[in-house]
């Protein structure tokens, strides 16, 4: 059978967001226990503008490369050894390391993915598939939030802080968060975080020790990296826990244990979504949690954006120029 044609955007050489470009590309037939998607929605995450601008390090992949690790979209063929899954069914992932979403269709393990239930729409499901389930390990995993727990997060209005937010809010936690605008602030009030701080006009760390009357934070949820660092760190209680999931600021090489314990015998961990979804089981749990907090309604998804997959240069420019709030999707 001759294979599909479908648009797809490649990467062909690391740079600014001028070098994501949309060419033709085919799709042959699903192999054993693959299943051939097209897609209707793609979700953008920070991480894929690292793997963009240079080679190396902890993003690194050959070239040519399609980026892109969510999306959802409808099942159109599937191959031998394939259960549990049929035509027309409406699917969603999250979990590739290697890259592949940032196209119309494509074929994929049927393992990663995930029936997308009624009352989610395609958009949505592609909003929250890595976002979500980030959210979804660190709140109930990393550390369990509860009732009496103070967290602070930081980019409360970016794509994983508008859904940890309420999250950690819906569980009971006291939610402070770190924003760069009134408007941002305004977006993280509306989105669970109780005391939304602009790192642009006030030291976050001496701000949240204020909201907690000098003691710190139990948890602080951290994406960022080098830039609040420190931060980070001064912001937590006595025996507090910092957890770091992302670089978007810059990694950090140096952790000297004796200063964990002069600041309080203070816990750090180094987080990544497929340590925790390290199975087809754990994946699930976390993916049926997401879609019950999000269908309760105690979890609203914003969607801040929405771009054509062609302008994806434009999105990822938007995402790195800090005017993108919530998630950010591309509709092929």
């Amino acid at each position: 059978m001759a294979a599909l044609k479908a648009s797809a955007i490649l990467l062909r050489e690391h740079g600014g967001p001028e070098v994501l470009k949309i060419e033709e590309t085919e799709i042959g037939d699903p192999g054993p226990g693959e299943i051939r998607i097209k897609q209707t929605a793609i979700g953008i995450n920070f991480s894929e503008t690292h793997t963009r601008k240079r080679p190396g390090g902890t993003h690194s992949n050959p070239l040519p490369l399609i980026l892109g690790r969510e999306a959802a979209g409808i099942v159109e063929a599937i191959g031998p050894n394939v259960e549990g899954f049929e035509i027309g069914q409406r699917v969603a992932y999250g979990l590739r390391r290697q890259q592949g979403a940032y196209t119309e269709c494509r074929l994929i393990p049927a393992f990663e993915l995930v029936a997308i239930p009624d009352d989610i729409s395609d958009e949505t499901a592609a909003a929250i598939m890595v976002k979500g389930m980030t959210a979804c390990y660190l709140v109930s995993q990393t550390f369990e939030v509860g009732p009496g727990h103070t967290v602070l997060v930081q980019a409360a209005a970016g794509g994983v802080g508008t859904i940890l937010c309420q999250w950690a809010h819906h569980l009971g936690a006291t939610v402070l968060g770190t924003i760069s605008s009134p408007a941002k602030a305004d977006h993280a009030k509306a989105h669970g975080c109780d005391h939304p701080i602009n790192y642009r006009e006030e030291d976050f760390s001496a701000r949240a020790r204020e909201l907690t009357n000098g003691e710190g934070v139990d948890v602080v949820y951290d994406p960022i990296g080098a830039p609040t660092w420190e931060g980070s760190f001064k912001s937590l209680k006595r025996r507090g826990l910092m957890v770091n999931y992302g670089w978007a600021g810059g990694r950090v090489t140096e952790l000297e244990p004796l200063d964990l314990m002069d600041m309080g015998s203070l816990t750090f961990t180094k987080t990544a979504l497929y340590n925790y979804a390290n199975t087809r089981e754990n994946m699930l749990g976390l993916a049926n949690a997401l879609f019950d907090v999000v269908s309760s309604g105690a979890v609203k998804i914003e969607i801040g954006q929405k771009f054509a997959m062609k302008d994806a240069s434009l999105a990822h420019e938007a995402l790195e120029t800090g005017k993108t709030v919530g998630s950010t999707v591309l509709i092929p």
